[in-house]
Formats: C-alpha cells, structure tokens, sequence
C-alpha cells in the first residue's frame, strides 16, 4: 500500500468517526432538551440537536433527516423570537 493510499484510508476513518461522532451527538442533545422544564430552555437545545441533525443528514446525504430536523429548527427559533419580542 501507499503513503497516498494508506493515508487516504486513514482520512475515510477519521471522516467516517466524525460523522458517526455527530449522528450520537444529535438525538442525546435531543434527548437532554426534554430533560428541561422551562420551554425555552427546552427549544434552545432542542434546537442545536435539530442543527446537529441537519449536519449529519447532509453528510450521510438523508435529506428527510435535513428537512424534517430543519423545519423543526426554524419553528423553535420562531417560537423563541416571539417569546422574546412578547417579553420586551
């Protein structure tokens, strides 16, 4: 084997830990998130798990995983700034 070749194995396996890395990242960050009984608390974390699900949706290329989590996302930062604006 190579240096090239051999190299390049190590980079697939250092990429490949990564993103396994990240996919047991996003649903315990979900998991914690219903831990929490303030809401906004709760939508906060539970949103950087839908932010950790998108990334690794686009990596492993599961694009139902990227737009559902997105989706999910986007409505909890909605519910945030209108909390916050109502609470100003």
């Amino acid at each position: 084997m190579t240096f090239a070749a051999h190299n390049s194995n190590y980079n697939n396996m250092e990429n490949s830990l990564i993103i396994e890395i990240i996919g047991y990242m996003a649903p315990a960050t979900l998991v914690v998130s219903f831990l929490f009984k303030n809401v906004r608390t709760l939508r906060s974390i539970n949103t950087v798990g839908c932010i950790l699900f998108v990334i690794y949706g686009l990596l492993i290329q599961a694009y139902p995983v990227v737009i559902a989590n997105f989706i999910i996302a986007v409505t909890n930062i909605y519910y945030l700034l209108k909390r916050k604006i109502s609470n100003s």
